[in-house]
């Protein structure tokens, strides 16, 4: 094979999509046999969107029925708008807007729409990296023997082997609280994603196809444990007292506690994306608070900037000329995902610290961007996937009203260009 890529999820798929498309013979292999639902990675952003529609997937996603969702708004906890990013007013987006679908329905659009040059094994559990006499990597062990390769993707997850086994070292800082996900049945809450900054933190909400809805809460790292269903009833009741905005829907919560998930949060980044005949993509090299709706999407640009550079090779895959290439695409991506990194922790704290300096100052935040053009543009442009950025010492002090904005009520300079 030309390139093995290990781990099925967004990131495996998206690269298999990507290098396939190229003309590589890819094997994509995963342990899992079966996929299961589980509450992550539902919201595509334009810049994902864009790519997605190339391969054909966008289409096969509003075959499902994928929702358009046309805005991101922070809210206050008793819904009232601190902060509107619409993203109709997007000016370079093709497509101005999010799609939202399941995660197993993402995966099953990107695996039903694979090209031919893709083969697909589950139920394969890959033990280790095969090197050559040098130490590259040249392929991966299977239980059922080697699979040789001129490049091994890893996109075998957070506790990644193939990591480990290459020998490159991921920095990650757990956040002290987890996201509880309920799905909400026969509930659907409203045409956009919410996010309300609240006394206990974070709570998300959005539309999910077939009428449903999908709501996070923020909680304590051990708050759920010992929760009963009878204790439940309190727990949702001071809840709803937080956070009157879902005063309504605390039937709904009850009735999907059962089935609520409590996920752990943390961020991360490795050293390098990438060593000798491989490279890392997906939550393998690197992870973000999923508030911000960028760890997927930055997993399927990610990709499809790697198959670029490799297809710029016309099939020459040897060492001397591949790995030169898959090095300058490390440095390229990994400086692009230090940047989602600082927006999406940037973005995270003003809502999920619970230090009463941190609340006041976020909430004043949000309401200072939210009241500046300017700068709810060039993060909503930023969130989007559609290009990068970076806000300037002298903008953090317009967030915090700190320094008057003359150009606040206008659209950034870049944009107008």
């Amino acid at each position: 094979m030309d390139v093995v890529v290990v781990g099925a999820g967004v990131a495996g798929l998206a690269a298999a999509h990507a290098l396939g498309r190229g003309g590589a013979r890819v094997l994509l292999l995963d342990k899992q046999r079966e996929v299961r639902p589980i509450a992550k990675g539902e919201l595509l952003q334009p810049g994902a969107i864009t790519v997605l529609r190339g391969w054909g997937v966008v289409d096969a996603l509003v075959a499902d029925g994928a929702l358009r969702v046309p805005a991101l708004v922070a809210r206050d906890r008793e819904g009232a708008a601190l902060l509107t990013m619409d993203y109709r007013t997007l000016l370079d987006a093709e497509r101005p807007w999010l799609l939202v679908h399941d995660y197993h329905v993402i995966l099953g659009a990107l695996a039903r729409t694979l090209p031919a040059t893709v083969e697909v094994r589950r139920g394969a559990v890959v033990r280790e990296l095969v090197r050559d006499s040098g130490g590259r990597a040249r392929g991966v062990r299977l239980d059922s023997g080697d699979v040789s390769a001129s490049l091994v993707v890893a996109a075998d997850g957070l506790s990644s082997r193939l990591r480990k086994d290459a020998g490159i070292e991921l920095a990650r800082t757990e956040y002290p609280h987890k996201l509880a996900a309920f799905d909400l049945a026969d509930q659907p809450v409203g045409e956009d994603v919410s996010t309300y900054a609240t006394p206990r933190g974070l709570a998300m909400s959005y539309s999910l196809p077939g009428d449903r809805a999908r709501l996070y809460v923020q909680v304590a790292a051990d708050e759920l444990r010992g929760v009963d269903r009878e204790k439940a009833q309190d727990w949702v009741d001071e809840f709803v007292r937080q956070v009157p905005a879902f005063a309504g829907k605390r039937a709904d919560v009850l009735r999907a506690w059962n089935g609520k998930q409590v996920l752990p949060v943390g961020r991360s980044l490795t050293e390098s994306l990438s060593g000798k005949g491989i490279v890392l993509l997906g939550e393998s090299a690197h992870a973000v608070h999923p508030a911000a709706g960028q760890g997927m999407n930055s997993s399927i640009v990610n990709a499809a900037r790697l198959a670029d550079r490799v297809a710029a090779l016309e099939g020459d895959l040897a060492p001397g000329r591949l790995d030169p290439v898959l090095a300058a695409w490390s440095d390229e991506r990994r400086r692009a995902l230090l940047h989602v990194a600082t927006t999406s922790h940037s973005a995270t704290r003003m809502i999920t610290d619970l230090s009463p300096f941190g609340r006041a100052l976020g909430r004043r935040a949000l309401r200072k961007t939210g009241g500046n053009r300017r700068l709810t543009y060039t993060i909503m442009h930023n969130m989007s996937g559609l290009g990068q950025h970076p806000l300037r010492p002298l903008d953090r002090l317009h967030q915090l009203g700190v320094l008057p904005d003359p150009r606040g009520g206008q659209l950034p300079g870049w944009a107008r260009r």
